[in-house]
C-alpha cells in the first residue's frame, strides 16, 4: 500500500436498495469507507452480503430499479452528481471493472484485438488504429499472452487467458481504480495461482489500486493490503490484512476466518461452523444484523445499530462489544473484547 495513503475514493453513507415485488431489498446499507491510491483492498463476505452491489455502485452500474443514496467522492468529486454522459467517460477511463465470468463480458463474435482497440478508441477517439493495436500487443505481452492470439475469438482461448484479457481491458486506459469482482471464480487452482502471481507483478509495475471482491480468503491474504468485511449489506470490520487475520474483533469476522480450512488443523480439529443464515434483506432484523447468529449478542444488539468506528487494535468495526452502551442497557454484563478474541 502506498506509504502516504493518498485518498482515491471516499464512500460516505452509501446505500443501495432494489425494488422487488415483495418490497425494497436493502442490499448495501449506510457504508462509509476509504480506498487509497496504490492499495489492494479485499472485500469479503458471504453470498448476498452486498459485495458486488457495492462494486457496481462505485461505477453507478446498478439497474434502474435501484435506489442509490450517499456520496461517491472520487478524487474530490461526487460521482453521484454526474450525468450519465459524464459517467460514461469515467467508466473504463478512470474506473474499470473485471467481471466474474469473461464469457459473459466478451463479445463471442469479436476478435480479441477489437475488444481492446475499441475500448481505447471509444475513450480516446484521437488515437490512431495502428497505435491502439500496438498498445493491445504491449498489454497482452505484459500479461503473458502471445500477440498472435489477438486475432482469436474468446472461445478459442482458455479460461485463464480470457481472464487475462479482461485485465487487459481494465489496464488499457490506465484506470485509477480497478474493481475485480470474483475474478478467479471460474479458474482452476493452478491457473488461479498464476493469476495471483500476475496481479502481484502488475500491482508492483503499474502501482494499481484494486478493489478485490472475492469469497476466496486465501486470495485476500496473499494480495490485499487491507480487508473490508461485509455482512448483510453493512460493514462489519475493516483493517490491515495482518490485523484482520491475526486479531479479528467482530464476531462475524472471527466466524468467517474460523470456517476457512488450513494445513494447521490436526486430525481431530473441526472447522468452525457458523449457525444460522444471513437475514432476509427485505425485512432485516433491527439493531445489529448479525445478532441472530451471534453468541455474544446482548439486548442492545437486538434494538440499536452499533456505530462503525475505529477501535484499539487499529481496525474499525460496528459492534456493541467496543462501543458505549446506551444508559437503558447499562445493566447488562458486557463481554470484554479479550473474551471474544479468545473464543
Amino acid at each position: 500500500m502506498a506509504s502516504e495513503r493518498e485518498l482515491l475514493m471516499h464512500l460516505e453513507n452509501l446505500s443501495v436498495n432494489y425494488r422487488t415485488r415483495r418490497g425494497w431489498v436493502s442490499a448495501v446499507d449506510d457504508v462509509t469507507m476509504d480506498i487509497y491510491k496504490g492499495e489492494v483492498l479485499g472485500l469479503v463476505g458471504e453470498s448476498g452480503s452486498g459485495k458486488s452491489t457495492l462494486g457496481k455502485a462505485l461505477m453507478r452500474l446498478n439497474p434502474r430499479s435501484a435506489r442509490v443514496t450517499g456520496k461517491l467522492m472520487f478524487l474530490g468529486e461526487d460521482l453521484m452528481t454526474y450525468s450519465n454522459a459524464q459517467m460514461r467517460r469515467i467508466r473504463g477511463d478512470r474506473i474499470s471493472m473485471v467481471f466474474q465470468d469473461p464469457m459473459t463480458s466478451l463479445n463471442p463474435i469479436q476478435r480479441i484485438v477489437n475488444h481492446i482497440t475499441e475500448t481505447i478508441r471509444t475513450h480516446q477517439p484521437q488515437t490512431p488504429e495502428s497505435e491502439a493495436v500496438n498498445r493491445a500487443k504491449e498489454l497482452v505481452d505484459v500479461l503473458g499472452i502471445s500477440d498472435n492470439r489477438l486475432d482469436d475469438y474468446p472461445h478459442q482461448l482458455s479460461g485463464g487467458m480470457r481472464q487475462r484479457i479482461m485485465i487487459a481491458l481494465g489496464l488499457a486506459l490506465n484506470a485509477d481504480l480497478i474493481i475485480a469482482d470474483e475474478a478467479t471464480t471460474s479458474l482452476d487452482v493452478i491457473v488461479e495461482a498464476q493469476f495471483m502471481a500476475l496481479l502481484k507483478d502488475l500491482c508492483r509495475e503499474f502501482n494499481l489500486t484494486i478493489l478485490l471482491i472475492t469469497h476466496n480468503i486465501g486470495l485476500v491474504a496473499q494480495l490485499a493490503d487491507r480487508v473490508a468485511v461485509m455482512y448483510a449489506g453493512r460493514l462489519a470490520e475493516v483493517g490491515p490484512v495482518e490485523t484482520i487475520f491475526k486479531d479479528p474483533q467482530h464476531p462475524y469476522t472471527r466466524g468467517l476466518l474460523g470456517a476457512v480450512p488450513t494445513i494447521l488443523l490436526d486430525d481431530h480439529e473441526e472447522l468452525y461452523r457458523m449457525e444460522g443464515s444471513p437475514p432476509d434483506l427485505i425485512a432485516p432484523p433491527p439493531g445489529c444484523r448479525f445478532h441472530p447468529r451471534c453468541k455474544h449478542a446482548m439486548d442492545v444488539c437486538k434494538i440499536e445499530t452499533p456505530v462503525f468506528k475505529p477501535i484499539e487494535n487499529g481496525n474499525a468495526t460496528s459492534c456493541w462489544l467496543y462501543d458505549d452502551i446506551p444508559a437503558e442497557f447499562t445493566g447488562e454484563l458486557l463481554v470484554s473484547a479479550q473474551e471474544v478474541v479468545g473464543t
